[in-house]
């Protein structure tokens, strides 16, 4: 090879270099990338979460018509616009608490046995309120049944405590006479108890003393004057009051079954003559532990029994079969007259029982 075709390769070869060097600082695919392209992209920002609301609570008290408390009522809460349901029971005094509630719409039902259930309208709950819901009423079930448990020695016990409290004035005891009646016979324990209390009740030493004071002026029974004879009366009379009593009372009619008080009829319940002729009956008719009239053979037999024992400290003057016949027609009369007044006079002056209509 000449040296001008050296020269030339060479110049060749050089040219080719340099425009392969420029042709690489000036490509646009080769550019260095800037350093903004190096970094990494920044995350996008995060939008702020809504603020979350505030819970409120709904209550209430559950009555029934009269506004008495129903305690133990079940109260059932239900969502309208959210699927939340919850129960809950009233407390002693009625009222309930729901607590802890997202606002929105609610429907409460509150039930109890034998009560009709109670519904409410749409209950709307605004964030962070306390809703009382007023007005729960639940009203007695008309399928509801009171079983009454009859227990007839509760019943007469009532009414002989009643009866204990009855007194002429409000001082002269009126124990044994029935101004209403339920009609449920006297126990043993009872019919004692009647005779007791009117035994020792002070107005009965009262009369007594009264009695034995007309003895004395009438100088009957037989006993001595003065202050001897007066006690002698005294205890007499006494003892009359406290044996018949005490026989005519109690004992006979325990054992014969039969009610020693005296019913009262009243204007409700007869005209005048009907009355009379009723309280005339008295000493002879009464009304048996099972309801039924029958002859009243308590009360004659206890004139009876008591006359026969007044002959043991009567004096002997006096003792003999009349005075076991004039005690018993005594007792008798005054059994009559007693119950005329019973339905003519006392009934509006005993301060206990239930008022009738004046005759």
């Amino acid at each position: 090879m000449s040296l001008k075709q050296l020269l030339s390769t060479l110049v060749l070869c050089v040219s080719v270099v340099t425009a392969a060097h420029a042709q690489q600082t000036t490509t646009p695919g080769l550019a260095a990338a800037p350093a903004s392209a190096l970094t990494p992209a920044a995350a996008p920002a995060q939008e702020p979460s809504a603020p979350v609301p505030q819970t409120g609570s709904i209550s209430g008290t559950v009555t029934d018509v009269n506004g008495d408390a129903i305690p133990g009522a079940t109260v059932d809460l239900t969502g309208v616009t959210s699927s939340r349901q919850i129960t809950a029971k009233a407390s002693d005094d009625g009222f309930f608490q729901l607590d802890d509630l997202a606002p929105g719409t609610y429907h409460l039902t509150v039930s109890m046995k034998d009560f009709t259930q109670w519904k409410s309208p749409d209950l709307v709950l605004n964030p962070g309120q306390d809703l009382d819901v007023a007005g729960i009423k639940l009203a007695v079930s008309s399928s509801y049944s009171i079983t009454a448990v009859y227990n007839p020695v509760q019943i007469a016990t009532q009414e002989v405590h009643v009866e204990e409290e009855q007194r002429v004035l409000g001082v002269i005891p009126n124990f044994y006479v029935v101004y209403d009646s339920s009609g449920v016979p006297l126990t043993p324990k009872l019919k004692f108890e009647l005779a007791i209390k009117s035994t020792f009740d002070p107005a009965t030493f009262v009369a007594a003393n009264m009695y034995a004071g007309m003895e004395q002026a009438a100088e009957r029974p037989d006993y001595v004057e003065g202050a001897k004879g007066y006690g002698q009366r005294l205890g007499s009379a006494y003892a009359d009051g406290f044996t018949d009593i005490l026989f005519g009372g109690a004992i006979l009619p325990t054992i014969l079954h039969q009610d020693p008080r005296y019913f009262y009829m009243g204007p409700d319940k007869g005209t005048k003559k009907h009355r009379v002729l009723y309280a005339l009956a008295a000493p002879f008719l009464c009304k048996g532990d099972n309801g039924k009239w029958e002859p009243n053979y308590s009360s004659v037999g206890g004139d009876l029994i008591s006359g026969a024992i007044s002959n043991l400290y009567y004096p002997e003057t006096n003792r003999g079969v009349g005075l076991v016949v004039s005690t018993a027609a005594i007792g008798a009369g005054g059994r009559a007259v007693n119950a005329l007044a019973q339905e003519f006079l006392l009934r509006k002056l005993t301060t206990t029982g239930k008022k009738h209509k004046n005759d």
